[in-house]
């Protein structure tokens, strides 16, 4: 791809950088944002900025907040005695649009990956396994995606929690094996995490 300007292709070329934008997809947004007044360029410069510097780690679930402890830690109206274990927020964004589900998050960060060279140290494992040392947990909901790392990831956070008293279930499977959570419609999620079953019996199905 040829340009008649550094400037733009400088532009293009960090613009491709995103997760799913080629050169071209790029090239169309830069130019957009040309014809846009210069306002409004400076604006999502702004916010882009701000969010990098100011934006924090929910301190209990390790969502991204904008202050030390998220709105739905923070909040009296969740069950903080039930938590639900996902990858990344897009997880906890997917779960709060069914309006199903009214306990705690923990966000792992990720998922066990040999392939791509993460394990348990590279995750928030340590901290979810504290809390539940701590017996301030009922219940803990594995609401990780439906794929072989998603799974490898389950097991080994059960086999981490499994001395201790606690109820252990996983989302029901209208989630299809090997779909990505945040992908999933509102209604099977929601539907999934209601009917949620006891996460030693997709051990035995698995």
């Amino acid at each position: 791809m040829d340009f008649s300007s550094k400037l733009l292709e400088n532009a293009v070329s960090e613009m491709s950088q995103l997760p799913g934008i080629g050169k071209r997809t790029a090239l169309r947004l830069v130019l957009h944002l040309l014809k846009q007044p210069l306002q409004q360029t400076e604006a999502l410069s702004a916010s882009l900025l701000t969010m990098r510097e100011q934006i924090n780690f929910c301190k209990n679930c390790h969502n991204l907040s904008d202050i030390e402890l998220c709105e739905i830690c923070a909040s009296h109206n969740r069950n903080e005695k039930i938590v639900c274990v996902v990858e990344d927020i897009r997880d906890v964004m997917a779960i709060e649009a069914t309006s199903q589900y009214r306990g705690h998050y923990h966000v792992l960060g990720g998922k066990i990956s040999p392939m791509e060279g993460i394990g348990p140290l590279d995750l928030t494992v340590d901290s979810l396994v504290q809390k539940v040392k701590n017996g301030t947990i009922e219940e803990l909901i594995f609401a990780l995606s439906s794929t072989m790392e998603g799974d490898t990831t389950n097991f080994y956070i059960f086999k981490q929690i499994e001395p201790y008293e606690i109820i252990t279930t996983t989302i029901a499977r209208g989630i299809a094996v090997g779909d990505e959570l945040e992908y999933a419609d509102e209604v099977t999620l929601g539907r999934s995490i209601l009917n949620r079953v006891p996460f030693e019996n997709s051990l035995k199905n698995s």
